[in-house]
């Protein structure tokens, strides 16, 4: 037992320190925990970025906060783009790891930057241009709109840094190198914590530049974590490494990529849209209501990055293994990994239901936006465990390269009944806010249950990659 414990935590180490393991053979558990901490930790930087602008920028009323808020849902279809790109490449990469192939892994990595880069600079010189009309189209008023403008042109027009980001620690978490992905995220959010108080409120010579400085910081760190990335990609340190020999386009791969990304683009827009019209449902509610709702958010994103995380080493664990040729181990996984993670929600989601009241003030004072803050944490809280069973079996059908399914998934429960549900329940129902809240777990709930049932049937297990 004893030598059994210390196999554990020497593999833990090995991991944490980039060294390269197999997730073919040998124990599930061991499998899941040795990946899931590197991916945990990872998405636990992620959510602190989430919550650090907030904090600072809270300390500038609740116009700045919504400002943040809408730039956040505008900014989201972009990701959604990013998103769709890395899950392919993830899946190309686990499963060209697992068949022995890290040749053709690296090949990959470079068709998926020509892409992402090819979307991320149009769509940044034209969001810059466009920042205050999209705010307006949000439902923003004058004075978020006054406020929030170069706040948004930041943020949207540099958004290559996050889609790089995005884009290289797929390729990393593809690869079973999740400790490189966890270094360069700590790396990005040290960086923007340091930077943050420093540009939005002056420091020295450093004038204060408000709700802009919060995301001038954002999109240095996230630069910096870029550089790291690609430092480690040349490098050749982890199982990837970019060569002269891989820098060509290779349309047979790119199209290949593209089969894959496209349908997971469409999977994460509706997704990502459907926050974007909830955003807007919220909006008619006023600024101190989408301030309380924008903290929340952030707040419970703080609980589900990291669950992402864990879900994450499910969509590493069946690439890897169909790619062995072992689709049993893969299913045995992804049960695993569900079971983990729920458990991790339930504690996260009961711990955050205790203390809403006392966390959300430390973001806002305004007594509207914390009760809608307060109200939106408990509701949503409450369904932290299907959530988690949602994300562990859509990321398994993403670690699969079965990028449709999850996409009809999200669109039947979000768009065709989420959506409805929270504007009829907010607006005519009169239930106000608490309506989008319900609203959100009914398209959870319903995600959740349909993803169990298609992934039962196993057709995931034949996909071609």
């Amino acid at each position: 037992m004893h030598a059994d414990r210390s196999s554990l935590i020497g593999d833990i180490g090995a991991a944490l320190r980039g060294k390269s393991l197999d997730y073919t053979v040998g124990s599930l558990w061991r499998a899941i925990i040795v990946l899931s901490i590197p991916m945990v930790l990872e998405m636990l930087m992620q959510s602190v970025f989430e919550v650090a602008d907030i904090y600072f920028v809270g300390r500038l009323g609740a116009d700045a906060v919504a400002a943040v808020g809408l730039t956040a849902s505008l900014i989201i279809l972009v990701f959604a783009v990013g998103l769709g790109l890395s899950m392919a490449t993830s899946a190309m990469v686990a499963r060209r790891i697992g068949e022995g192939d890290p040749e053709g892994a690296a090949c990959s990595v470079w068709q998926a930057f020509i892409l992402t880069t090819a979307v991320a600079i149009p769509v940044g010189i034209a969001c810059v241009f466009l920042a205050d009309d999209l705010l307006r189209l949000m439902g923003a008023t004058p004075g978020v709109v006054e406020i929030g403008t170069g706040y948004a042109q930041v943020m949207l027009g540099s958004n290559a840094t996050v889609l790089l980001l995005f884009l290289f620690n797929a390729v990393f978490r593809g690869a079973g190198d999740a400790s490189v992905a966890m270094r360069a995220l700590w790396i990005a959010n040290v960086l923007n914590i340091i930077l943050d108080p420093i540009l939005i409120f002056g420091f020295g010579p450093v004038p204060a530049m408000g709700v802009t400085g919060a995301a001038v910081a954002t999109a240095i760190a996230r630069g910096v974590g870029v550089g790291y990335q690609i430092w480690i990609l040349v490098r050749g340190s982890s199982r990837i490494r970019i060569a002269r020999r891989h820098l060509v386009l290779q349309a047979s791969v790119l199209r290949r990529l593209f089969r894959i990304a496209l349908p997971g683009m469409m999977q994460y827009l509706v997704g990502t849209a459907s926050w974007l019209a909830l955003m807007r449902i919220m909006a008619e509610f006023g600024s101190e209501a989408l301030a309380g709702y924008t903290v929340a958010i952030r707040i419970i994103i703080f609980a589900l990055l990291p669950s992402w995380g864990i879900a994450n080493a499910a969509a590493t664990l069946v690439g890897q293994n169909l790619g062995a040729g072992q689709p049993d181990r893969a299913e045995r996984s992804v049960w695993y990994v569900t079971a983990v993670d729920t458990v991790f929600l339930i504690l996260m989601g009961a711990t955050f239901f205790i203390f809403a009241d006392t966390v959300v003030r430390w973001f806002v004072t305004d007594p509207e936006a914390v009760r809608v803050g307060i109200l939106s944490i408990r509701i949503l809280t409450s369904a932290y465990p299907i959530w988690a069973v949602g994300m562990v079996i859509i990321q398994a059908f993403n670690g699969s390269g079965d990028t449709t399914t999850p996409t009809w998934i999200n669109f039947v429960a979000f768009w065709i009944v989420q959506i409805p549900a929270a504007w009829f329940l907010a607006v005519p129902g009169g239930f106000g806010p608490a309506g989008i809240f319900w609203a959100i777990v009914m398209g959870q709930t319903l995600a959740a249950v349909i993803a169990v049932v298609y992934f039962r049937r196993g057709n995931w297990k034949d996909t071609i990659v």
